[in-house]
């Protein structure tokens, strides 16, 4: 027991007149409730007003830990996925999150809950996560569970109270302040960093769907793990290449080789089609058809894909090598998987594949023969 002075949070005018914002508070005050919550499991549930002093030299102090509860090593890690898996509107993946949440008996049956995910969630999500607030959230939440056999446990709704709490005193400092925006660099940066096995699968799971890589969720959880100030590029993506050499990366080291001939692929085309005005005429006729929309074998929509996917790549190893702590070595066991047998195989089969295609716009030229169409039984 120990004197705090300081002044509470909900008295703005006191708290300007120290030199402080009171909204830089509030979020300290949420990025400490996360870490108690989903790092130490122990957390104080009852954060209002009174219970949170702005202190003369700018920290945030909790009083009063008369309501504290835990929260359950398993269910830390899917809540965290369970954020992450409704931002990216991975239904299915919500669904099965209420397992490790014990919100489900494992004879359950899910599906049924997907569509009523997707039906509330789809009009409440726009394009950004900034535009949704906790309380939307919980209340969509609240219309799916009420509809089907959930048991939710106490922890959760003390949980509830305490992010409750925290968005009403952030809207009483401005009404347009979301948390789940505020939050949501945490969760980002615990997924692409956390060794916890439910974390690192549900990473997977999310940046790879129906055998392709999804750049644009990588993009986004580096765009947004990198705002969380405990963001290391030292650690991002750490579990899932380590798993890539273990004995239980089988699967993963095909997805990661057939991925990286599509990039392969992408940045020597994408390259050549941003070169072919600047080439000679009869180049760029070997090469494109006549026109810069007509490449090798391949219409526009295909070469504008192989654009966007080569110019997502950038994107990304923009972002990890900018990021601080980023060491390039650190991709070491995607080169490794690389030189496998299987890869160089796969590699082979690429190159000769762009070979294949520039040999017959040659021959194609030299002869002055037909464009070929593929057989539909090729």
């Amino acid at each position: 027991m120990e004197w705090v002075d300081g002044v509470k949070l909900n008295d703005q005018e006191a708290i300007e007149k120290q030199g402080l914002k009171i909204l830089d508070l509030v979020n300290t005050g949420i990025q400490c409730s996360l870490r108690q919550l989903l790092e130490y499991g122990y957390f104080h549930a009852d954060p209002h007003p009174g219970n949170l002093l702005a202190t003369p030299d700018g920290k945030l102090a909790f009083l009063d830990f008369g309501m504290m509860s835990e929260t359950p090593e398993g269910a830390r890690s899917a809540i965290i996925g369970h954020v992450v898996h409704m931002v990216n509107r991975d239904y299915e993946a919500m669904a099965q999150d209420y397992y490790a949440l014990d919100f489900l008996s494992p004879d359950v049956d899910v599906s049924p809950i997907v569509p009523a995910l997707r039906d509330f969630f789809d009009d409440v999500i726009n394009a950004t996560v900034s535009e949704l607030n906790f309380k939307t959230f919980v209340d969509g939440l609240g219309d799916v569970l009420y509809q089907y056999p959930f048991n939710v446990p106490a922890y959760y709704a003390l949980i509830l109270r305490s992010l409750t709490v925290l968005e009403g005193l952030a809207l009483y400092a401005d009404p347009d302040f979301k948390v789940l925006s505020a939050s949501y660099p945490y969760f980002a940066k615990r997924l692409l960093t956390d060794p916890n096995p439910y974390l690192r699968d549900a990473l997977i799971e999310l940046l790879f769907k129906d055998g392709r890589f999804r750049w644009n969720r990588l993009e986004n959880l580096l765009q947004q793990g990198r705002k969380d100030k405990d963001f290391s590029a030292k650690d991002a993506l750490q579990p899932v290449l380590k798993l890539l050499l273990g004995p239980d990366g089988k699967e993963l080291r095909v997805l990661v080789i057939k991925e990286a001939t599509r990039v392969i692929e992408a940045v020597f085309l994408g390259s050549v089609s941003d070169a072919s005005k600047s080439i000679p005429d009869f180049m760029r006729t070997l090469l494109f058809n006549g026109n810069a929309n007509g490449p090798l074998m391949m219409n526009h929509n295909e070469l504008r894909g192989m654009i966007e996917l080569r110019d997502q790549v950038f994107r990304v190893w923009g972002l990890l090598r900018t990021s601080e702590n980023f060491d390039p070595s650190l991709l070491q066991p995607i080169l490794q998987v690389l030189r496998e047998p299987e890869a160089r195989s796969l590699g082979g089969h690429v190159a000769g594949g762009i070979t294949q295609r520039l040999a017959a716009r040659l021959l194609q030229q030299v002869l002055r023969l037909p464009e070929s169409t593929p057989s539909s039984t090729s």
